[in-house]
């Protein structure tokens, strides 16, 4: 099992922040390897979706069960089906007193089924957690200066 968490303070509002992770519909447009992303389902306090992602010639599927909780800025997410034994992360956003920026914490559980599928993840992992979380930051970025980060 491979397990992460990580804390950091961005520039950036909590509620900003929060509607960057929560809009996974827009992933494949700034996410490195999110190849396509659709909705399953939709419910009023999350939805279930199935994201597809790409890393060099590896292509995989996976169903997730998101639950969202505006109110405290908190995103948790579980798969439902896909190539994992476990895969659960979890996002809260949290406004510093400052009133400038926010403290995002993220933690990530995983363990794919098949061995040589997470021996290969497992090598690669720091560097992707990384990227990812620096694209979220860049695409928050870039919505606060078109104007639409509040």
């Amino acid at each position: 099992m491979i397990a992460h968490r990580e804390t950091r303070i961005v520039p950036y509002p909590a509620a900003l922040m929060y509607r960057v992770v929560a809009d996974v519909e827009k992933y494949p447009e700034f996410l490195p390897w999110v190849v396509a992303l659709r909705i399953l389902t939709r419910r009023q306090n999350g939805m279930t979706a199935e994201m597809a992602v790409g890393y060099g010639g590896l292509r995989e599927r996976y169903t997730s069960d998101i639950a969202l909780d505006p109110a405290i800025h908190r995103i948790d997410v579980t798969q439902l089906k896909g190539p994992f034994k476990t895969l659960e992360n979890h996002w809260q956003f949290t406004p510093l007193a400052t009133g400038e920026g926010c403290e995002v914490s993220f933690s990530i559980l995983f363990e794919f089924k098949s061995r040589l599928l997470h021996s290969v993840a497992g090598a690669k992992f720091e560097k992707v957690m990384l990227k990812m979380a620096d694209a979220f930051e860049a695409r928050a970025k870039t919505l606060q200066e078109q104007g639409m980060g509040t």
